[in-house]
């Protein structure tokens, strides 16, 4: 993930013996608590009723960026280990690849010399790498109160209904400010679950207190540096900002936000472009949606092809899988929006700093 002043590379596999990013171009100064970044690491694990039963420590190992507790100025390190790995069944199915996954069109890829244990690169497990470079972000992002918050706005057929903004500040549910919906959510997960099915969902992420003048057109359009960086996330099918595909169906006198002055600033009345007008944001939060595929490791039986013989074949998979992996996406989706978000606030401060 590279922006143009700071930038983050995820390394390692699945079932390698470690996963761990180098996040580079963070400014020196910045305060790093190692028991916040395993927090947030904790909140990547999800549900645990619907997450996979693959049970990881993920305790952070920084090796370099980091002294006496602040961040240097120079490329910082950071390793989890892998300990509860389990690769046998992966060698039984390696010819045989799995519907939703990466599996076959990395093979192709790589000439067949990909890891295939678990998806290697292409698997979830790398999302460790963004909520720690995210974790970072997050934090430069804290000096000029800005705050990243993601919810379920929906799982399955169930959405959580609109709210004030400020309530997902204060809710005390970490998943969906809104009780009776996040139960009837948890329906949804639990009927997937007990089918040897999965399901789906949308995260909505409303950033508070962005800055004015963040982004620009063309090569610097902050909307689109975000949905480039979610859709990297894997299993992200969908990005909108706002009333994203709603707008198709109104009229410019409903869709436009009428400006107005309050508290001595200029505001929108509404907010149905979600902070961004032009690539550049208004000062208003900035509203964000991505959508999550169903889990395609599922365990009912689907068709797929034996590649060594290449001939049509049943497939019924076995190991430990997530029923829904949209709750432990909250603090990635975070991540990578704080990513961009500290790029482009180091962008224009370096402007603040020549301009009169």
């Amino acid at each position: 993930m590279k922006g143009k002043l700071i930038r983050f590379t995820p390394f390692g596999e699945s079932h390698g013996k470690a996963v761990g990013v180098l996040v580079e171009g963070i400014p020196p100064g910045i305060r790093v608590e190692l028991d916040e970044l395993i927090g947030e690491l904790k909140r990547r694990k999800g549900i645990p009723r619907f997450s996979t039963k693959r049970k990881e420590e993920d305790t952070p190992e920084i090796l370099s960026g980091v002294f006496k507790g602040f961040t240097t100025g120079t490329p910082v390190a950071v390793v989890v280990w892998n300990r509860d790995v389990d690769s046998s069944y992966y060698e039984e199915i390696k010819n045989t690849p799995r519907p939703g996954h990466a599996d076959f069109p990395a093979r192709i890829k790589y000439f067949g010399y990909n890891d295939y244990r678990g998806g290697g690169h292409f698997s979830g497990r790398l999302t460790v790498a963004v909520v720690i470079a995210g974790y970072f972000a997050k934090k430069l992002l804290e000096r000029e109160g800005v705050i990243v918050r993601a919810y379920l706005k929906r799982i399955g057929s169930v959405e959580c209904p609109p709210f004030d903004p400020e309530e997902l500040l204060k809710s005390p549910n970490q998943y969906c400010p809104n009780e009776d919906a996040f139960s009837k959510m948890i329906e949804e997960m639990e009927s997937a679950r007990k089918s040897g099915d999965s399901v789906g969902g949308i995260v909505e992420t409303i950033v508070f207190n962005v800055p004015p003048g963040l982004g620009g057109p063309w090569g610097e359009d902050i909307e689109a540096d975000i949905a480039s960086a979610l859709f990297r996330i894997p299993a992200v099918k969908g990005v909108e900002f706002g009333l994203g595909f709603s707008f198709s169906r109104m009229r410019g006198s409903e869709a436009n936000d009428p400006f107005s002055i309050r508290g001595g600033r200029v505001v929108t009345e509404t907010n149905n472009h979600g902070g961004v007008l032009g690539g550049i944001t208004t000062g208003m939060p900035l509203v964000v949606r991505t959508a999550f595929k169903p889990t395609p490791s599922i365990y009912l039986p689907q068709r797929t092809v034996d590649l060594s013989r290449m001939e049509g074949v049943e497939m019924r998979l076995r190991g430990r899988f997530d029923s829904c992996i949209v709750p432990k996406a909250l603090p990635v989706v975070e991540g990578m929006v704080a990513f961009v978000l500290a790029d482009h606030l180091l962008r224009r401060k370096a402007w603040e700093g020549v301009v009169r």
